[in-house]
Order: C-alpha cells, then structure tokens, then sequence
C-alpha cells in the first residue's frame, strides 16, 4: 500500500493573509484614519469650542451695537455719554474729588 501525500496549494494561505491583513487595514482606518473615530471625536470636540466663542462674540457683538446706537445721533445716551467722556478724555466734574 501506497501511502499518498497531498499537498497543500500556496494560494489558501495567501488568501487567508490577504483578508486578515485588508481585515487589519481597514479596521485601523475605521478607528484612527482621516475619516475614522478619533477624527469624529475631535472635530466634535471642536465644532463645540467653535459655537461657545460664536455665541460668545455673538453676545459682545449685541452689546457693542447697543452702546453703538446708544450713542448715535438719533438716540443719545447721556449717562453713557458722561461715563465715555469720563473714562476716555479723564474728565470730572467741579465738585467730585478724584483718588488714584
């Protein structure tokens, strides 16, 4: 009797190779990739910090437009214009005593 030995063909394994590293690469893509996991996180991370400055600068931009109008020739503001005159060109009145 004969005993018969088969061979294994190179091309299963290189195969199985072939998928489990395209397994690998596409996983590690998924995950740290431009467009993967980590890159989500952080650009939501920053679309959040983007909306609290805009928010922020949205706020101080209502309040300058308010001082704005405040001081413009329709609407004069006179508190405000004694505060600006005082703060800005270091102005007093006669009867106030100024401490440093």
């Amino acid at each position: 009797m004969a005993v018969v030995q088969h061979k294994r063909g190179l091309g299963g394994v290189i195969y199985l190779v072939l998928a489990f590293g395209l397994g690998i690469y596409f996983t590690f893509a998924a995950v740290q990739g431009d467009y993967g996991m980590f890159a989500r996180v952080a650009i939501n991370a920053e679309a959040a910090t983007l909306t609290e400055e805009r928010d922020r600068l949205s706020a101080e931009l209502a309040e300058m437009q308010n001082l704005t109008h405040r001081l413009s020739d329709d609407y004069l503001d006179l508190d405000l214009l004694d505060q600006q005159t005082r703060d800005v060109l270091g102005y007093m009145r006669s009867d106030e005593i100024a401490i440093r």
